[in-house]
């Protein structure tokens, strides 16, 4: 059988019988960004009738918050007459229309910004062309590939989403976790080469045997290439996910398939794939670039700093039939029982910026 013709899980299947058992980052990155078949080269993958729901799609007021963010981070950096606004998997298009429809109001900000878009999938380039067209977006092909101008970055829900390895604590030393096969079927295993405990983070060397420790190597080379431009041309990094504050142990890796948990391994590119993002990691390369790093807020402190309830009670007074709709959207965002406390919010900036939102 011609591998054109392989369905994706048996190219998979076959690799793994070819070459052995596969990294968790290899298999993620094939369920996620195969060319042909995987999840975020498809479908849309977002909204009711997607796999997930993003906080955008909830309420205006997310985008809108964002683009008061944004406003007050070019004001502080001068007001200058050019710089790039770069959000890395925009999704729908729907943050970044709902911050631009705010920031337009501050005078000069449309004619300075450049907006850039790092997009995979045809059909989400599609809505954010249809949704971002008036502010004539340009689609990067490599994260980092920006102009010379200041540099500010919003990404929302999108660390999350790169690909993770994963290690498991034994008493001879810590073993790589993989994908292979057992009668057919794909299974979790263990390589059999150990790794002295000398190689792992200090926060994890001691941990009990069985623990698991998830290392996001793309994430960090992601804000390694974006955190260079800011600590050269000025600027910051917004990034909004589900994550925690110190590195540490334990397992996140899920799949989320019609808005219900999945088999992670069951059906590659047709579910999404993701783990909490290790923000303290995150932290210390920002710092190894010179960049300040805010104290992590959960999405409610950050939110309820901005002005979220505030902006609430405004749009259910301009429209008194939606006062039900914009109570709930706005419990989904804050509340400890949603996205509130589950999701943090990141920043780190260059300069003497001041990011408003943080402790």
């Amino acid at each position: 059988m011609a591998s054109e013709q392989l369905s994706l899980s048996e190219l998979i299947d076959r690799q793994i019988r070819e070459t052995g058992p596969m990294s968790i980052a290899t298999f993620m990155g094939l369920a996620l960004t195969h060319p042909r078949e995987g999840y975020y080269t498809g479908a849309d993958p977002l909204g009711a009738k997607g796999d997930f729901v993003t906080a955008p799609e909830i309420s205006q007021m997310f985008g809108e918050l964002i683009g008061f963010f944004v406003v007050n981070l070019w004001q502080q950096l001068g007001e200058p007459r050019s710089f790039t606004l770069l959000e890395p998997g925009p999704g729908r298009g729907t943050l970044m229309q709902d911050a631009l429809r705010v920031a337009a109001r501050a005078e000069g900000f449309l004619d300075a910004c450049h907006l850039q878009l790092f997009e995979t999938n045809p059909a989400l380039k599609a809505q954010q062309a249809e949704r971002l067209g008036q502010y004539k977006p340009y689609w990067a092909d490599e994260i980092d590939a920006v102009a010379d101008d200041p540099l500010i970055v919003v990404a929302n829900e999108f660390f999350d989403a790169l690909p993770i390895r994963q290690f498991v604590k034994a008493p001879d030393g810590w073993h790589e976790r993989q994908v292979g096969l057992r009668d057919g079927k794909r299974t979790f295993g263990l390589s059999p080469t150990p790794i002295p405990g000398e190689a792992m983070p200090e926060a994890v060397r001691n941990a009990d045997d069985g623990a698991i420790y998830e290392v996001n190597l793309a994430a960090a080379d992601a804000l390694q290439r974006l955190g260079k431009r800011i600590a050269a041309q000025r600027g910051a990094i917004l990034a909004i996910d589900y994550g925690y504050a110190d590195t540490q142990t334990g397992e996140t890796l899920q799949a989320v398939r019609r808005h219900g948990f999945a088999d992670a391994l069951e059906a590659p590119g047709e579910a999404d794939l993701s783990a909490h993002v290790d923000f303290g990691a995150l932290a210390r390369v920002a710092g190894d670039l010179g960049l300040r790093a805010e104290p992590l807020a959960t999405q409610r402190d950050f939110l309820s700093r901005m002005g979220i309830v505030e902006r609430a009670s405004a749009l259910a007074r301009a429209n008194p039939g939606q006062i039900e709709t914009i109570a709930a959207a706005l419990r989904r965002l804050t509340d400890s029982s949603e996205m509130g406390t589950l999701f943090k919010v990141f920043c780190a900036s260059a300069g003497d910026l001041e990011p408003i939102g943080f402790a």
